[in-house]
């Protein structure tokens, strides 16, 4: 199984989704690294090349998860939010776009 790395906060942001939606993105973080493909997910190209959403929703809202699963050594988790209008608050994609940059890094080193 490939490895799961949470980028700056990432962690922090998934863990304070409700439980319903926070157990539904694990999962399908989880079915990332069994190699099969979320149930809900669209590539995100805005962020990077290979970066991509896990959409879940739940009757206390949209929440979504920001990766890349890609590259070789790990699954790197960018952010999780809560989506609260049709299109990704500006701040999110940016949040997201900065860790990739840090993911990206990180995947080069050794």
């Amino acid at each position: 199984m490939k490895p799961v790395r949470f980028v700056g906060g990432a962690k922090r942001d998934l863990s304070s989704f409700p439980e319903a939606p926070r157990n539904r993105a694990g999962h399908e973080i989880y079915m990332l690294q069994t190699g099969r493909e979320p149930a809900d997910w669209k590539p995100m190209s805005s962020i990077g090349q290979g970066a991509c959403e896990i959409r879940v929703r739940d009757r206390s809202g949209q929440y979504r998860v920001i990766y890349v699963a890609v590259w070789a050594k790990a699954i790197y988790v960018l952010h999780a939010f809560q989506k609260k209008s049709r299109k990704a608050a500006p701040l999110d994609l940016e949040l997201a776009r900065r860790r990739y940059s840090d993911a990206r890094a990180a995947e080069s080193e050794d």
